[in-house]
């Protein structure tokens, strides 16, 4: 993944700010090593021409709903493996959950792609009730391991994308759902997919969750003194949130996906305000001790 080295030292830095979290988060620089170490060579890449993908775009079509990767299962190993086995050391019964899925992962019972939450049966719950896992823990595992052959598999593609080809939700390339929003120099609001990397904008007042537009049942908790410029949007109606930073003030901040791992104690303000994610998070599988 080209982008490694950038990100761990986005990761490193984020961590030097908050030393606090080093141990707690340590899984995510895991994460990142394997990243880095993965070879993108031989993995798919998305050939559709420009026309190709923008036809689908300007009908509402995600571009994996009609063009599937297909991941060979070996290739994807230097990934999965390290993940398995730092997740494991969460606790017991992760441990036990993720022996499962190893074990159908080695026996083929179930195709890469089958994790992904477009391509998923039932929402995923005929999965993570045939592998026994919980479906918080199967789309933690997908979002991690699948990451990088995502981004190689639409990397082509990206470049035939325009905002204005898109006014959904969700993800215009892998149907994911946003995990954290920008506020961009132009004041422009845009959403970030933690699974494939891909951006989009939206309306300010918005939900991309439900599609709420009512301002007065939409709320913004913003943060003050030193994390001025982070913020909370949350939709009174669905209950959905979704992190994010205002870069006219937080003009340093990095990466939408470094400052969402590193921002757990944002997801405990939401959580105690009985918001839900939509997307996995670490603190959903090991949640504060006053929460467990």
């Amino acid at each position: 993944m080209d982008a490694a080295a950038s990100l761990i030292a986005e990761w490193e830095d984020l961590l030097a700010r908050r030393p606090a979290f080093r141990d707690s988060l340590g899984l995510y620089g895991a994460v990142l090593e394997a990243w880095g170490r993965w070879s993108p060579e031989g993995s798919p890449v998305l050939r559709w021409g420009p026309e190709h993908c923008r036809e689908r775009w300007e009908r509402g079509v995600s571009l994996i709903v009609e063009a599937p990767p297909t991941f060979d299962r070996e290739a994807l190993e230097p990934l999965f493996a390290p993940l398995l086995e730092e997740l494991a050391a969460l606790g017991e019964e992760e441990g036990e959950a993720l022996s499962r899925f190893a074990a159908a992962w080695d026996e083929g019972r179930f195709a890469p792609r089958e994790l992904l939450p477009g391509l998923q049966k039932e929402g995923g719950r005929a999965l993570s009730e045939t592998l026994g896992i919980s479906p918080d823990l199967v789309n933690f595992v997908t979002y991690l391991g699948l990451r990088p052959p995502l981004e190689t598999y639409f990397a082509e593609a990206r470049a035939a994308f325009s905002p204005d080809l898109w006014d959904a939700g969700a993800c215009p390339f892998c149907t994911g759902a946003p995990s954290f929003g920008d506020i961009g120099e132009d004041g422009k609001r845009w959403l970030c997919c933690a699974l494939c990397g891909g951006r989009w904008t939206i309306g300010r007042l918005r939900c991309p969750f439900c599609d709420n537009r009512d301002a007065k049942t939409l709320t913004r908790l913003a943060a003050e003194d030193q994390e001025e410029g982070y913020l909370v949007e949350a939709c009174d109606l669905c209950r959905g949130y979704l992190k994010g930073v205002d870069r006219r003030t937080r003009w340093n901040a990095a990466s939408a996906l470094i400052e969402d791992w590193g921002t757990p104690h944002l997801d405990l303000i939401a959580r105690r305000r009985g918001y839900w994610r939509a997307t996995p998070s670490l603190i959903q599988l090991a949640p504060p001790l006053d929460e467990a």
